[in-house]
């Protein structure tokens, strides 16, 4: 779920990423991330989860991010990897709530394409009714 922590605006993102990474004294490395989520604060955004090699929890500077792989579907982010994290935690956190209306909200309320296929059909035959859950 988004937070707030102090000035940090917090999203949670899922996925394994390979990330090809500059430290802070320039020295280059490959770490496999499993993200957790994404901190946008002032003036950096960092993507955090527990860096696979180091067995820790990290958090690494999505500007010094050189490269991006998504070892999951195997896209491969070279260019704005910052807009990519930002698009993917904005899109899983609409996901996220998307799923937490539909199981909130009756069934007679839902949107018709989130209705169970029996509730559809019942509702556009002539003079049917969606059944409440």
């Amino acid at each position: 779920m988004e937070r707030q922590d102090g000035a940090w605006r917090v999203l949670p993102i899922e996925g394994r990423f390979e990330l090809f990474y500059e430290d802070g004294n320039g020295a280059w490395s490959v770490r496999r991330l499993q993200a957790r989520e994404l901190k946008i604060g002032p003036g950096r955004v960092l993507v955090c989860g527990t860096d696979r090699d180091r067995d820790g929890y990290r958090g690494f500077r999505a500007d010094r991010i050189h490269r991006l792989t998504d070892r999951d579907t195997g896209e491969r982010v070279e260019h704005n990897i910052l807009d990519w994290l930002i698009r993917r935690a904005e899109a899983a956190r609409r996901a996220r709530a998307a799923a937490l209306r539909r199981k909130t909200l009756p069934e007679a309320a839902r949107p018709k394409e989130a209705r169970p296929k029996a509730a559809r059909l019942e509702a556009d035959r002539p003079g049917g009714k969606a059944r409440a859950a």
